[in-house]
């Protein structure tokens, strides 16, 4: 975050976890909640967090349940119910405000199930990198499921046994090839990837970000199968935008622009951009985002 702009950590025990999370902005401002992905932190939107307060907004962007050492814990469920119970539990611990969800990749799933489980506590959503799934079949994503299947090849691997291992090997050095992989073109400094390396060379904290490939595969358990028919279900009635980069290398930007539109949402794909948009052009997503936050703001 922009040294000009007043920052605090917040912390909230919950589930025997201490999760924390940035605060920025005036208490009485509408919030925006800004959830990261995978593999990130919260950090991952420092360029656009100063654009947000300087505009009238509050902050909070959370990490994720596994991702600082008091929140892993071999014993926690690390799984998208219980991370969406811990972002709603943030909401509450501040006063319930008026609230934008913003989340990208990982935090946009988490972002889809609240808004599907609380639809009336929101002002809008917004998805980044990932589309607003759900709502029935988009038959013109036939035809680009095959890449997207080559693209995702990385996700039974996260899901093996091996791949906190091969997370915290050599300094981080597969996560290093992720973010290259999924961003082609952005010239990433040592200074940006500093907090994501500090995850992923952590044993514990590499485990617990891998349980959250697992868990897509649990369906014995009652918060996967929860989570699976909340993803499918259709879009509550909220302003929502999604934007997509136009190099993504994770997730078809051909595929998010049908699902976008299979979904009626307003849609924007970003040039120049790969799958972590928001950190490679914070001021390109900025500009998106403060008109629809605005729009949807009473």
């Amino acid at each position: 975050m922009a040294s000009s702009i007043p920052e605090s950590t917040l912390t909230l025990r919950r589930d025997g976890l201490e999760l924390s999370a940035r605060h920025a902005g005036p208490d009485n401002a509408p919030l925006v909640l800004l959830l990261h992905g995978f593999p990130d932190t919260p950090h991952t939107w420092d360029g656009v967090i100063p654009a947000l307060v300087d505009n009238g907004f509050q902050v909070l962007a959370p990490w994720l349940r596994g991702y600082t050492p008091g929140s892993a814990a071999r014993s926690a469920r690390y799984d998208l119910m219980a991370v969406s119970a811990d972002i709603a539990a943030w909401y509450h611990a501040l006063g319930a405000p008026r609230t934008h969800l913003v989340g990208h990749d990982w935090g946009a799933f988490v972002a889809l199930v609240l808004a599907k489980q609380y639809p009336r506590q929101w002002l809008s959503l917004s998805v980044l990198a990932i589309p607003p799934f759900g709502g029935g079949f988009a038959g013109r994503s036939l035809p680009l499921l095959p890449r997207q299947l080559l693209m995702s090849s990385y996700i039974p691997l996260m899901q093996s046994g091996a791949s906190p291992r091969l997370l915290v090997r050599d300094d981080a050095a597969f996560v290093r090839r992720l973010w290259r992989r999924w961003s082609p073109g952005w010239d990433f400094s040592e200074t940006q990837f500093a907090p994501t390396a500090r995850v992923f060379t952590d044993p514990l904290l590499a485990w617990a970000a891998t349980r959250y490939y697992r868990s897509l595969v649990t369906v014995h358990r009652s918060a996967t199968r929860e989570f699976h028919r909340l993803l499918l279900a259709p879009l509550p009635a909220l302003p929502t935008l999604a934007l997509a980069g136009a190099r993504d290398g994770a997730l078809s930007a051909d595929l998010q622009r049908v699902l976008a539109e299979r979904a009626g949402v307003t849609h924007a794909e970003l040039p120049d951009c790969g799958h972590f948009l928001h950190a490679e052009r914070p001021d390109v997503v900025a500009a998106q985002l403060l008109p629809h936050l605005r729009a949807a703001t009473p």
